[in-house]
């Protein structure tokens, strides 16, 4: 499996959780850490630590392996480290404060719709 697969099966877990506001920043060739960051958001603290937690099943199921887990008892801002992906998910109002997207608005984004439609 690749990168792009391992993209997909994140987005989906985040959409099949009802995350809000899913973007995903192509990193490479500008983050040593990872090729792709994805971000999304839900809307309470039970929301946000089940889109983290189908993340991680999603990836176990096709083969992934979950580095770590950062953030997951506070859900207020939960790191995915899925090695070539991280995903951010973040509680509503921690994701406007930090805004990631601003931070890193020169990165281009990636158009995840058709994977989201599938």
């Amino acid at each position: 499996m690749n990168e792009q697969q391992l993209l997909t099966v994140t987005a989906r877990a985040a959409d099949d959780k009802k995350a809000e506001d899913i973007i995903v920043l192509n990193m490479q060739g500008v983050s040593p850490v990872a090729d792709y960051f994805l971000i999304c958001h839900g809307n309470s603290d039970k929301q946000v630590q089940a889109i983290a937690r189908e993340m991680k099943e999603k990836a176990h199921e096709h083969g992934f392996h979950v580095k770590r887990i950062e953030g997951f008892d506070e859900a207020k801002w939960i790191l995915v480290d899925l090695g070539d992906v991280i995903a951010h998910v973040f509680h509503k109002e921690e994701r406007s404060y930090y805004n990631l997207e601003r931070l890193w608005g020169d990165v281009p984004r990636e158009d995840i719709t058709e994977a989201l439609s599938q």
